[in-house]
């Protein structure tokens, strides 16, 4: 019963590891995700770059599996190509051994008189459990928490740590024992590594593991080396696993570069080593040589870094090994712009919401354009009818509505990953923008329906109705045309030339619906048809109203003082309007109005004709 325990101690204590481990990267990953963001967007053709950026992004989130499933995900959204992610994937494989070096202050020996006491794991660990508590439970505001639970994290995997070293060392002889048939059986060893990281899922873990090991009882360098080189070859089977569901052939790609550098790795070390033993180099002293926690770290950082750096200059090898592998599908064809936005939104860009709220920028950005062809081609329909472009609204629209189910889904998914008020403003925003342009889109529909209405009545709208129609059909694509560019740009600016235009065309479509009106009382134009026209009136102001919303909304998400109050904004806009406001309505005005005179003169003339 008593191994039972220790084992049960040792399990403990790995458990402890992991999820510190998790949350101190999950927090890190929260609190920094625009600075990811920022970083790969710097990404360029050169392999070194990119390598440094894989690095960085791994050192900061602890983890080369999230990063590589980062990449992959980039990749498949578009904003890394698949050569570009190959110095990322190299960079994380070597930044994933800094957690193995923060892991050696627990070999770290100091007097309490020296600075570098504070540094010592049963030190540093219980400061930043408190630091954590702190900041989490006293200050309150949603960024102290974020990084109170990266302090946390930092802390329970080092209690993690240190659990695993207690319990290691009542189990010395035994650990030793095991150890030792490593010595001379380097399959069994590396199957061991590959064996441990396919069910811990984590290689820092198992690093760990030995390092905890390492500095209770020590372990040979011979007896260890096999197991590392396991360990890297069981990491990325567990990462492609993870990656190349659901993956575009480039994204496998990506997945399986990681797959080749590793074995390639493999194979040089173990080259080298067996060259280096045979000409002496590599001599039994070093060989048979016992390694602290700080030699398990070192050893696994050069067999990540050595290879890496010697591969790098060929990544234009890997990239075609990878694509001779992993060939393109032979049934692609070029999607237009409507149907790749209807691609997967990518769940591995979840853990980052400031990737993901980007993706869902994009596929709504296309939302809006989609809408606005579909308004164009119902409007069209006023003038000259085609059953052809009837067709294709309706098979719009339904992407539209696959469009906007998608993206609620996926932000839905995303709030549990939110962390900071920033993203979380964005995300509402974002809902909000989904309800604006679907309800653009049905209010084409709606157009559309109009038109049919009066076709498969026999009816037809006279040529001062059709004239005035189309001022207002054009004061109308104007204004969702600078709205989906402000989307798009996410360009305040042209934001708030969105309400002057929407004041005009609320004040033109009540000088439309009364000059129709007109017409029917004077029998200018027929009851039925009529009833239509005011309705595709009605329907146009519907689409302004909706941009105005979309545009305070872009505001508000720009702007604490507007978010919340966004309808006093529009308000104190209406009766108190800015010289910036005025021009651009009066502007709006004298051009839409003009217009609107012009073409009941040119009509007046050809009535006479």
């Amino acid at each position: 019963m008593d191994v039972f325990y220790k084992i049960v101690s040792l399990l403990g204590g790995l458990a402890m590891f992991l999820y510190g481990m998790r949350i101190m990267g999950d927090a890190l990953k929260s609190s920094s995700g625009g600075a990811l963001k920022t970083t790969l967007a710097k990404v360029t053709n050169k392999a070194y770059m990119s390598f440094l950026l894989g690095l960085l992004v791994t050192c900061m989130i602890q983890s080369s599996t999230a990063t590589i499933v980062l990449t992959v995900g980039l990749v498949g959204a578009g904003y890394l190509t698949f050569r570009q992610s190959i110095g990322i994937v190299l960079g994380a494989n070597v930044g994933t051994s800094i957690t193995a070096q923060i892991i050696r202050l627990m070999d770290l020996n100091a007097g309490s008189g020296s600075i570098m006491y504070f540094f010592k794991s049963d030190n540093l660990a219980p400061m930043a459990l408190i630091v954590g508590i702190v900041m989490i439970m006293f200050i309150g505001t949603r960024s102290a928490k974020n990084t109170g639970t990266i302090f946390m994290g930092f802390g329970i995997l080092f209690v993690g740590l240190m659990n695993m070293s207690a319990a290691v060392s009542t189990m010395s002889d035994s650990l030793s024992t095991f150890l030792v048939s490593f010595e001379g059986n380097y399959i069994l060893g590396f199957l061991a590594g590959v064996l441990a990281t396919g069910i811990i899922q984590s290689s820092s873990a198992v690093v760990g593991i030995l390092q905890s090991v390492a500095s209770s009882v020590g372990i040979k360098f011979c007896a260890v080396f096999s197991v590392i080189l396991g360990v890297n070859i069981g990491d990325c089977i567990t990462t492609y696993l993870v990656c190349r569901i659901g993956a575009k052939p480039d994204q496998i790609r990506t997945c399986v570069v990681h797959i080749i550098y590793n074995v390639i790795a493999l194979m040089l070390i173990v080259v080298s080593l067996t060259a280096l033993r045979l000409t002496g180099i590599l001599n039994d002293e070093i060989w048979y040589m016992t390694l602290n926690s700080g030699g398990v770290a070192n050893v696994h950082g050069l067999f990540r870094l050595i290879p890496a750096v010697v591969i790098l200059p060929f990544t234009n090898v890997l990239a075609a090994i990878a694509e001779k592998i992993v060939p393109d599908k032979k049934d692609d064809t070029e999607e237009d712009e409507e149907s790749y936005a209807l691609r997967e939104l990518d769940q591995r860009l979840l853990e980052n919401p400031a990737m993901a709220l980007t993706e869902v920028h994009s596929i709504v950005a296309q939302m809006g354009a989609t809408a606005l062809k579909n308004y164009k081609n119902a409007s069209s329909l006023i003038d000259a009818y085609d059953e052809k472009k009837v067709r294709r609204i309706m098979d719009r629209e339904n992407l539209i509505d696959q469009m906007a189910d998608a993206s609620n889904a996926y932000l839905l998914e995303l709030f549990p990953h939110i962390t900071l008020d920033k993203d979380e403003n964005t995300c509402n925003f974002e809902l909000k923008s989904i309800i604006c342009f679907e309800r653009i889109g049905d209010l084409a529909v709606n157009i559309k329906n109009n038109a049919v209405a009066v076709r498969e009545n026999g009816r037809e709208f006279s040529q001062y109705a059709k004239g005035e129609f189309s001022v207002a059909a054009q004061a109308v694509e104007e204004i969702l045309s600078l709205t989906t560019d402000a989307y798009l740009n996410e360009d305040v600016d042209l934001a708030r030339k969105i309400e002057p235009y929407e004041e005009v065309i609320d004040e033109l479509i009540d000088e439309l619906k009364e000059r129709h009106l007109y017409r029917i009382r004077h029998h200018m134009c027929g009851t039925t048809a009529g009833l239509n026209y005011q309705e595709i009136l009605a329907n146009l102001e519907r689409l302004s109203d909706q941009c105005s919303d979309l545009g305070v909304y872009m505001l508000s998400n720009n702007d604490n003082y507007i978010r919340g109050m966004e309808h006093r904004y529009i308000h104190n806009l209406h009766h108190s309007p800015t010289a910036e406001y005025r021009k651009l309505f009066e502007q709006n005005y004298s051009k839409y109005f003009g217009m609107l005179e012009e073409n009941k003169e040119n009509t007046a003339e050809e009535g006479q004709k």
